[in-house]
């Protein structure tokens, strides 16, 4: 799994002209999903993120975790996360799950997320076509992947 964390200030979902989604402070999360990905990969990412400290404390520094600062969860699908780009200059999208493996682990990554951070989480529609307009705060953006466990 790989997911792209973004600190935000606001954020929404929008598919067809409607807003599916809205949060303000807190974080959007681009999530794609490899075909080899598990339960255990998507708990191991969801801990990390709820606990990650990228919101800042009453000192400015970044020491805070979505919980700790209040903030909120916009959980979007992305497939092309998985891009494979090796191979000249379209990139190949073959390791991304499928959508019957992708969204038991997109939805259990959600309620994942929702329980560690004791807060409901917002998201986009698995395999929409979505608008995704943010203003980053900072701006904070963290690539995390689950391949490569620091």
């Amino acid at each position: 799994m790989k997911a792209v964390i973004q600190r935000v200030s606001e954020a929404s979902v929008s598919i067809d002209g409607v807003v599916k989604s809205r949060i303000g402070q807190g974080m959007l999360i681009l999530l794609g999903i490899h075909k080899d990905d598990t339960e255990e990969d998507a708990l191991w990412l969801c801990q990390k993120i709820a606990g990650l400290r990228i919101f800042a404390d009453g000192q400015g520094l970044m020491n805070e975790s979505v919980m700790q600062a209040s903030g909120a969860i916009l959980l979007v699908s992305q497939f092309t996360l998985i891009a494979s780009y090796r191979k000249g200059n379209r990139p190949s999208f073959i390791e991304a799950a499928r959508p019957e493996a992708a969204i038991p682990l997109y939805e259990f990554c959600k309620q994942q997320l929702a329980e560690l951070t004791g807060n409901p989480v917002a998201s986009g529609t698995f395999g929409a076509d979505m608008k995704v307009p943010l203003t980053n705060d900072g701006p904070v953006t963290i690539l995390i992947d689950t391949r490569n466990k620091e």
